[in-house]
């Protein structure tokens, strides 16, 4: 979610259905376990500090602060409450990943599925560019696209249940994600995400209705080596066609490259 995204109902209202959605202690820790190997892999420096862009509700943090003191940024109050409740110890700060600027940098960077609400190449480059400033030299950052142009697969629907080790007795909750590409020659496709929210066995039904990117892989290693990384790409765990960028920051930069400058 970005500044000039309407405000969605998983990061406003629905922002409590959030810890039901996904198990820390499951795949948000496969994920990070990959996450961790890889940057020791690739970092040209010792790794202590790790900031998170587009936190969301901490459950990364959550699974990366056993390696890192980590800092998240998350542009929505709602899902800062929970990345603080979940993750008391770790700093965390509300801001656009596109423009924040911390006054500090970091070993490693990690920027996972909100890459996602970038919409233009414009954007997407901000992104890198405010990670970049914010890596030291030798850091590393992975950033992982939930979709590319060469993989996307039209009207895609996934159906999960909320995780029952959260769930109240009294509630059930259906998560239905449906993607859609209705023109094939822009950046972008529709995310489309409903809940059916039964609590006490009455159903509510919810929607929420996004605007996401969706860029070639070329664009992807183009913006990403624009912006100054030496990029490595390798492929991701449950889904290995969604690629997983490992990119190094070698040095500082000494020219201003075509994504900008902060």
């Amino acid at each position: 979610m970005t500044a000039d995204e309407p405000t969605l109902h998983l990061y406003s209202d629905l922002a409590w259905l959030w810890p039901l959605w996904g198990d820390v202690d499951g795949e948000y820790a496969e994920w990070c376990g990959v996450v961790h190997r890889l940057m020791h892999h690739h970092a040209r420096r010792e790794l202590h500090t790790l900031l998170n862009l587009g936190c969301g509700g901490g459950k990364n943090v959550a699974n990366l602060k056993q390696h890192y003191a980590v800092t998240g940024v998350d542009i929505s109050s709602a899902m800062l409450d929970f990345a603080r409740q979940l993750n008391p110890t770790s700093s965390f700060i509300q801001a656009d990943m596109r423009t924040c600027q911390l006054a500090q940098t970091f070993d490693a960077v990690l920027i996972d599925d909100a890459i996602t609400y970038m919409t233009s190449r414009t954007d997407l480059a901000r992104v890198f560019t405010t990670a970049y400033a914010h890596l030291a030299p030798g850091g590393v950052m992975v950033v992982s696209p939930d979709y590319l142009v060469e993989t996307f697969q039209p009207n895609e629907t996934r159906v999960s249940h909320a995780a029952s080790v959260h769930k109240p007795a009294h509630l059930d909750v259906v998560f239905i994600e449906n993607n859609y590409d209705p023109n094939p020659h822009d950046d972008t496709f529709a995310g489309t995400m409903i809940y059916l929210i039964r609590e006490h066995g009455v159903l509510r039904v919810v929607q929420d209705n996004s605007t996401l990117g969706l860029f070639t892989r070329a664009v992807w290693h183009d913006t990403l080596s624009g912006c100054g990384f030496a990029v490595h790409e390798t492929a991701g765990i449950a889904h290995p066609e969604h690629p997983v960028f490992v990119c190094v920051k070698a040095g500082e930069i000494e020219n201003h490259h075509a994504c900008g400058t902060l």
